[in-house]
């Protein structure tokens, strides 16, 4: 069992922790475009397979009506170009996370934009300032719920200069709450799930089919996959046997490659991570990716899993130099200055009074907060350090966001911070969690939770840059 209290977890491993090619070879098929250069995203109605090709399909929401929609890739420096048709019965909202796009298009519903009503098209087009893997979903009225049913997909921006590989793999895990009858339940966000640790210990796939996911490759063969938690709630960890994972980004943002403690890295809901490894080089030899769940007081203990199978096969192929680090992002600061922050604890909670509505069972600072009702935590002048420290005094894990920025976790004395960016942090159960980012993208931005029904149950606030 893995011990995900320990130090090496939260600090030091991560945050809390065919023959040669000039670039990989993808090997998920990405959207297609219209005629005017649009990738066009239909939020509908549709069906997966969830359970296996020889069970009856599952009704799901989807972008296209598919699960996950199929990845939209652009190159840095390109204009990103969507359509949002909305052929739902509710509004929905599209929220690309990790993006440090303009805030205008951040799609917090209707803190940034208004939901898109049924029936409606909203263009969105700009041009993203970073390379890397994002993860975009709804993020206004019934996120929760639409996500919950299929609504997410990825976005791709290469890099100018990616590192040399022979494969690469797009890996989004879910999970599902299915009946006995392996549909859906009419409702799927409830106080009783939203009260704790929201729904988890679900069906979980890997893109939209049941795990493990296999795959063929040759012996020495370099993998790149870029790996993305679309669970709603579920925290796990995953471990690779018989390989060496090599961590070159998460969040988006690249970081020097390094190797996970244990083989194994901690992946919370909306987190994305760029992972290389090399096949074992014998002919038959295999390398497993192994899901184990977040252990929660008072939920279900689940076992470990299997949820990729890679399986060498054919000829070796010859030796690949050390993995090269991703391109630096000139973009991010070098240095934030903490002294000069501008400071806010932040207590997580459940809200004490009786009788509560869905909309008010978590707490910040003792008053649990929406994006549609509340003023700003404050404002600040873009260019300001900022600094927040996540409080959790609830017996359950949380997951807090910064939008329209990146962060740095700082060290529990604030005497240095870990060497990658974040978007998003694990907070244990009594436990407190410090960040610090450079408040550099004007606009109005959320500060809350990233699992979406907490988000929609108190944990959404927001501050402004100007």
């Amino acid at each position: 069992m893995i011990d995900f209290d320990r130090r090496a977890l939260l600090s030091g491993a991560l945050a809390l922790s065919l023959f040669p090619a000039a670039s990989a070879r993808a090997q998920t098929p990405a959207a297609s475009r219209s005629d005017d250069g649009f990738f066009v995203l239909d939020a509908k109605s549709g069906e997966a397979r969830l359970r296996g090709a020889k069970e009856a399909p599952t009704k799901i929401m989807g972008y296209g009506g598919e699960f996950p929609a199929k990845p939209l890739r652009i190159r840095k420096g390109e204009e990103l170009k969507i359509r949002l048709r909305n052929n739902l019965t509710e509004p929905t909202s599209l929220h690309i996370r990790g993006m440090r796009g303009p805030n205008a298009f951040d799609g917090v519903a209707p803190l940034t934009q208004p939901a898109l009503a049924a029936g409606g098209t909203q263009n969105i087009r700009f041009t993203p300032p970073d390379s890397g893997l994002f993860y975009f979903h709804p993020h206004g009225p019934n996120a929760a719920e639409q996500g919950g049913r299929g609504l997410g997909g990825l976005l791709i921006v290469e890099e100018e200069s990616p590192p040399q590989t022979d494969h690469e793999f797009v890996f989004a895990l879910a999970d599902w709450a299915l009946n006995d009858n392996g549909e859906i339940p009419p409702t799927l966000v409830n106080v009783m799930d939203t009260g704790r640790a929201g729904r988890t210990n679900g069906l979980m796939t890997v893109n939209g089919a049941p795990s493990p996911f296999l795959q063929e490759a040759s012996p020495g063969a370099r993998i790149r996959l870029r790996i993305v938690n679309m669970c709603m709630a579920q925290l796990a960890a995953l471990t690779f046997e018989n390989a060496t994972p090599m961590i070159a980004a998460i969040d988006s943002q690249p970081c020097k490659p390094f190797e996970p403690v244990s083989k194994t890295f901690p992946i919370a809901p909306g987190a994305r991570f760029d992972v290389f490894f090399d096949m074992p080089e014998k002919e038959g030899e295999a390398t497993k990716i192994v899901l184990r769940r977040w252990p929660i007081k008072g939920v279900l203990d689940m076992p470990a899993q299997d949820v990729a199978v890679f399986t060498s096969k054919g000829a070796r192929r010859p030796a690949l130099s050390p993995l090269a680090a991703l391109p630096d992002n000139p973009a991010l600061p070098p240095i934030i200055r903490l002294q000069e922050s501008r400071r806010m604890d932040l207590s997580i909670e459940r809200h004490p009074a009786r009788g509560l509505t869905p909309e008010r069972l978590w707490a910040f600072n003792k008053s649990p907060t929406s994006v549609a009702n509340s003023k700003p935590l404050f404002s600040v002048k873009r260019g300001t350090p900022v600094s927040f420290g996540f409080v959790n005094k609830s017996d359950v894990p949380h997951v807090m966001r910064v939008h329209g920025h990146v962060m740095r976790q700082l060290h529990l004395l604030d005497d240095g911070w870990e060497p990658y960016w974040r978007d998003g942090v694990i907070v244990p159960e009594g436990r407190t969690v410090r960040v610090a980012f450079l408040a550099d993208n004007p606009g109005k931005w959320r500060v809350g939770s990233g699992i979406l029904a907490h988000g929609e149950s108190g944990l959404s606030a927001w501050f402004e840059v100007t």
